[in-house]
């Protein structure tokens, strides 16, 4: 079982990026075996071999499958070693593509024109995955040809990656004044499974070893099924599916090991079973409904005879819910004409908790539009004092409307802050609410002291609190990095506002969606229920040019008179390991006076010869050696601390105490409990895109190994290129995979019914 990923992980795919199996130990680093001891004990999804495999019965499998490596990108984590089983349900030809998607960085986004759309025959995806050259004759792009020429140059030995950095250092940046330190804050609680006692887990272990498989599933099984675990587990074998790390394959040896031959690939508790964990793992992948063509194939895949039988049969037992989505004409095809022509439909399957959240969710902003009403305070003069047309722009859409939308990069924060301080100059209740911690000092840094994080105002924690009713006492709020919310956070906030205040929406559209489900802020845009401001502020200085060049879909060479951005060309992963040391350990805080400490670097996955997991062992052995006594860690060590999915505060460990792991994150005191520091913490000297974002370093190394060509995206490179502020290295190492996923790979699509839904509220009735 893939055991790279862990309970509090940002979700990204697991598609291979390595053949080596042994890939997760950072090859030639004295730390690696610690590492891998320390990810071994931390892993969410214990091994469960299938009875008759290797390793069974009751030992985890020794070695990890290279299909397990863990990527980034903006759909979540998959099984290793599933993807020949269970086919992705976004990929080309399964699941029809949502149609709208705002073009990330379209016309109006800082820094570059309208986005180009790829002309039909245009070479694709799949030509991308495979890493080729471009057709002869076909126009180059001047950064790519910069990198090949660099490539061709390190190759020869002509010139070394290290000479890249030959201008005379820098003075070192002033430090920033020291922020008095907030008051110490606990983690988050683990969330609330079912409650069983001893006498229940001990029922458990026995139908499990019964069936071959590892006791530690016990916890897993329990806190899934409840109470009465091992007997729902007896009766219905197939229900070990319902744990994470599970897979078909080895529910199915468990289940022929309980019931004998009559454990068959069409015993409807299995098509159950399986139709739950299909809608489950697309989920993790950001879909909140699933089409009924994907949902059969993938049966089909898992030998269920009559997929159908299979989906008619989850719907009566409530495993799945149905809905019927209209089907947009294709372009140019005629309307139907007349009542009597039938509106061609397709069906869409969905879990109960993401269907009620995108309902709730749509509901929520319809019942905020249809409510407000203008108050008798004078916006104009607000308006003028902003000094910026975009937040003058925005002053006077969100005083006309209940919601607005606001797509900007880095410079546009200062318009929703410039909005907040109007409002609050009219007597309004007013707040900005960022994504990250980091979010919200920028938005400090912007101009409204007061902001306060999504998951704090949530909380009660930070803001105003609420009112007697139980909503948040607020009259404006403005939320920046929208496209981080899932859509299961945005129903809660949403449902969290009285009737009749003003919510404005802002986002930088060509970042990596929410790691949960949905696309909350692509869709809301892409529905065109209420006024949409699209900041004219670029980002300053090369790095921003680059970044706003890459929105639209073009790999630009920005001048960089201060080697703002450096291109260091690598050949294979273990030569970017050691150039992404030494460029955080000498190079950059040499040449260019950014300490290693303000250096972040992000790579495309957790596994790998270049993942995370190798990265950190190789900069953990430069910058802080140590036995990591505190299960894997010591004082000092920078980690990624990740207290619910897709939230990710960048701290270090200060020590130990008997009841967990003490850290220190942006001057704030954090005690890890002991039992969640194995799934929550990692080492966070590199991280993936995915925990990056909604954060910026003063500067940043992003790794692109060569076996991750395959995964790149336009958003993933836009994000994790714009987590430098000052200075951005590029260890290089995948060819023309970059331009060519810059140009040609927006995203990852999601399937999602918010826009569907918003619109058909905003229909007038008939």
């Amino acid at each position: 079982m893939n055991t790279d990923r862990r309970a509090g992980d940002p979700a990204d795919p697991a598609d291979a990026v390595s053949g080596d199996p042994t890939a997760d130990a950072a090859a030639g680093t004295p730390d690696a075996s610690a590492t891998a001891r320390a990810d071994a004990a931390s892993a969410d999804e214990p091994a469960t071999p299938a009875p008759g495999s290797a390793g069974h019965p009751g030992e985890p499998q020794a070695a990890r499958p290279a299909q397990g490596s863990r990527t980034d990108g903006d759909a979540p984590a998959e099984e290793a070693g599933a993807a020949e089983a269970e086919p992705d349900p976004a990929a080309p030809g399964t699941t029809p593509a949502p149609e709208g998607e705002p073009a990330p960085g379209s016309a109006g986004h800082p820094g570059g024109p309208q986005a180009a759309q790829s002309a039909p025959g245009s070479q694709g995806a799949g030509a991308a995955a495979g890493g080729e050259s471009p057709a002869p004759g076909a126009p180059k792009n001047s950064v790519a040809e910069a990198l090949a020429a660099a490539v061709r140059a390190v190759e020869s030995g002509e010139r070394s990656a290290a000479s890249f950095f030959t201008e005379a250092p820098r003075p070192a940046r002033k430090a920033a004044p020291a922020r008095p330190p907030r008051q110490a804050a606990p983690a988050p609680a683990p969330a609330a499974g079912p409650r069983i006692d001893a006498e229940g887990l001990a029922a458990v272990r026995q139908v499990l070893a019964a069936g071959g498989a590892p006791e530690q599933l016990a916890a897993p099984v329990a806190e899934a099924l409840g109470e009465q675990a091992a007997e729902a587990l007896r009766e219905d074998p197939w229900q070990l599916l319902a744990v994470a790390g599970v897979r078909p394959e080895q529910a199915d040896g468990f289940a022929r090991a309980l019931l004998g031959p009559e454990a068959g690939p069409g015993d409807e508790r299995r098509a159950r079973a399986l139709t739950g964990r299909l809608l489950e793992r697309a989920a993790l992948e950001g879909h909140t409904v699933l089409g009924a063509a994907a949902l059969r194939a993938a049966l089909a895949r898992h030998s269920v005879p009559d997929p159908d039988e299979a989906l008619q049969a989850a719907l009566a037992e409530g495993t799945a819910l149905v809905f019927q989505e209209a089907v947009e004409p294709a372009p140019g095809a005629p309307a139907p004409q007349g009542e009597d022509e039938e509106v061609p439909v397709r069906l869409l399957f969905g879990l109960e908790r993401c269907a009620m959240a995108e309902e709730s969710l749509a509901d929520g902003l319809a019942r905020l539009i249809s409510t407000f009403t203008a108050g008798p305070e004078d916006w104009e003069p607000a308006a003028a004092a902003t000094g910026s047309p975009s937040a003058a722009e925005l002053v006077r859409a969100a005083a006309s409307a209940g919601l607005v939308t606001h797509s900007g990069g880095e410079a546009a924060r200062a318009e929703p802050a410039a909005l907040v301080a109007a409002a609050r100059s009219l007597g309004l209740r007013a707040y900005a609410a960022a994504h990250t911690e980091d979010g919200r000092r920028r938005l400090a840094a912007a101009g409204d002291p007061e902001a306060v994080t999504v998951a704090g105002l949530l909380s009660g924690a930070e803001g105003p609190g609420r009112d007697e009713d139980g909503a948040l006492a607020l009259d404006l709020l403005a939320v920046l990095d929208t496209p981080q919310l899932d859509v299961e956070t945005a129903a809660m906030l949403v449902e969290s506002l009285a009737d009749g205040t003003r919510l404005v929406l802002s986002g930088d559209p060509a970042v990596l969606w929410s790691a949960g489900p949905g696309r909350v802020f692509a869709d809301v845009v892409a529905a065109r229920v209420c006024p949409a401001v699209v900041s004219r502020t670029p980002d300053e200085g090369p790095v921003g040019e680059l970044v706003s060049g890459i929105g639209v879909g073009e790999l630009s060479q920005p001048a960089t008179p201060g080697k703002e951005v450096v291109i260091v060309p690598v050949r294979d992963p273990g030569e970017a390991v050691h150039r992404t040391v030494q460029l955080v350990v000498d190079s950059i805080p040499r040449a260019i006076g950014v300490p290693a400490g303000h250096t972040q670097v992000i790579t495309p996955g957790h596994g790998g010869p270049a993942g995370t997991r190798a990265l950190n062992a190789a900069l953990k052995e430069r910058l802080n050696p140590g036995p990591g006594r505190f299960g894997g860690f010591d004082p000092g060590d920078r980690v990624a601390y990740v207290p619910a999915p897709g939230r990710m505060l960048p701290g270090t460990v200060t020590g130990a105490e008997q009841e967990g792991l003490r850290l220190d994150c942006g001057g704030s005191s954090v005690l890890v409990p002991r039992e969640r520091v194995a799934e929550t913490v990692r080492h966070g000297w590199a991280v993936t895109a995915h925990q990056a974002v909604g954060a910026r370093w003063p500067a940043a190394v992003v790794v692109l190994p060569g076996d991750a060509a395959a995964t790149l995206t336009r958003s993933w490179i836009y994000t994790a290129f714009g987590r430098a502020e000052q200075h951005l290295s590029v260890v290089h190492g995948v060819d023309q995979a970059l331009p060519r996923a810059v140009a040609e790979i927006p995203a990852k699509e999601r399937t999602t019914r918010l826009r569907a839904l918003l619109q058909a509220q905003d229909r007038p009735s008939e």
